[in-house]
């Protein structure tokens, strides 16, 4: 399967550059206008410059975007249109990709991924060019500035908050930063620099911040907000310095906005489910988008990806920093988490060079969707990483012990297979 959990991604080389110019000729043949744009990444305007050669050579319009979040683009999909936004998200530098979307930012459905997908096995990158006199053409836009004013239209903070801002040298080093002093927020910005092999690592977990609670409480801060290579993602700190683990944000973001109906995906806590109906999807957010586009006031998944329907269909990080500066603006965050049930939640990856085939053997359907294995006392989840070889465990129970004892039994059942299957 070429589409991951979250758009195509891969090692940066030529075989991505001549999957940039397939997708961009198939995409251009079937619309007439496609939106384009990029992160910071070193490799991102060669595989750019690739797709929109496709794209043009397929009979369609492009308009470059250059240097964006990708919720910027999303937004900025026109009617009839399509998007494509040149990253490899939360993924370390040496890889790159793509995310596709349709108007009103969300990602491509699967069905339509399925024939995009059958439709590039059909025929080479280089094969099936409209005429010369039907090339599209190319003109830039500027989709920056009616993202950053349409956020700054619609919150607002009730006192002027301290927020430590980390951007880590990705897309919303161009967009969070203006966002956020334009809603009343004092930044101390982190890391806000544009840089394509990211001066931390790109995805945004407790262990790649361990700087960021000392800043915190030396600045006399809110809080914190922090961002992946292409602001698709935040998460956060509270004001004492404690990271906030993205299970516990799902449930703040939720109850803040009133949201009765909420969408999530299987590795979500339960304790979601005592404050909303919820809906639950394989993990990543194409399927928590395509699941609101039946219902729902607000979407999201522990990783860090929150999706406000209202907005748009793709995961927002500025728009989410922005809203939890107007939240800290009205709440005492850390009150507000301490008095939160919670229920232990762990996590462990295994790296793994046959993933699919070990799911398989663990009798999954779809890898990436995984096998979900209820207990009494709790749950876990297997699933194959949608964009690394890697096969991740997450387990949650309603004592310390009972989540332990549930992630070794899924863990346990990884090491087996892999080791049946490889020779290990």
């Amino acid at each position: 399967m070429l589409f991951g959990s979250s758009g195509i991604r891969a090692v940066f080389g030529l075989d991505l550059v001549d999957c940039a110019l397939a997708l961009g000729s198939v995409l251009g043949e079937r619309t007439g206008t496609v939106l384009l744009g990029h992160d910071t990444r070193t490799s991102s305007p060669v595989i750019a410059d690739a797709f929109a050669a496709g794209a043009l050579s397929g009979g369609a319009g492009v308009l470059s975007a250059g240097l964006a979040p990708t919720p910027a683009v999303a937004r900025a999909v026109p009617e009839g249109g399509l998007g494509c936004m040149v990253t490899a998200s939360h993924n370390p530098p040496e890889y790159n990709g793509m995310k596709v979307f349709s108007p009103g930012g969300a990602s491509l459905a699967r069905a339509r991924q399925e024939e995009v997908e059958a439709r590039l096995r059909e025929r080479g990158a280089r094969s099936g060019r409209a005429p010369h006199s039907l090339f599209g053409t190319i003109r830039e836009t500027d989709i920056l500035t009616p993202y950053i004013e349409g956020i700054t239209a619609s919150i607002g903070c009730r006192r002027k908050v301290r927020v430590v801002l980390d951007c880590g040298g990705g897309a919303g080093c161009i967009a969070s930063p203006q966002v956020l002093e334009g809603i009343g927020a004092e930044v101390r910005a982190v890391n806000c620099s544009p840089a394509g092999r990211f001066p931390r690592p790109s995805e945004p977990s407790a262990e790649a911040l361990p700087y960021i609670g000392e800043l915190i409480r030396r600045w006399n801060a809110d809080g914190a907000v922090v961002h992946d290579g292409d602001a698709d993602r935040m998460i956060a700190f509270d004001g004492k310095g404690r990271f906030i683990p993205g299970d516990v944000l799902l449930v703040l973001f939720s109850r803040y906005l009133g949201a009765r109906r909420v969408v999530t995906t299987t590795d979500a806590s339960m304790a979601i489910e005592e404050w909303a109906d919820v809906t639950r999807t394989p993990v990543g957010d194409s399927y928590v988008s395509e699941a609101l586009l039946s219902g729902g006031d607000f979407g999201g998944e522990p990783s860090g990806a929150w999706i406000f329907p209202k907005q748009s269909l793709c995961p927002d990080g500025p728009y989410a920093a922005a809203l939890f500066c107007q939240m800290a603006s009205e709440w005492d965050i850390a009150a507000e988490i301490d008095a939160l049930p919670r229920y232990p939640v762990l996590r462990e990856s295994i790296p793994c060079p046959r993933p699919g085939d070990v799911m398989h053997a663990l009798g999954a359907a779809v890898p990436t969707d995984g096998v979900r294995v209820e207990r009494g006392e709790g749950w876990y989840l297997v699933r194959a990483s949608g964009t690394e070889p890697k096969i991740r465990v997450t387990a949650e129970g309603r004592t310390p012990a009972a989540a332990r004892a549930l992630l070794e039994e899924g863990l346990l059942r990884v090491r087996r297979w892999k080791k049946e299957i490889s020779g290990e």
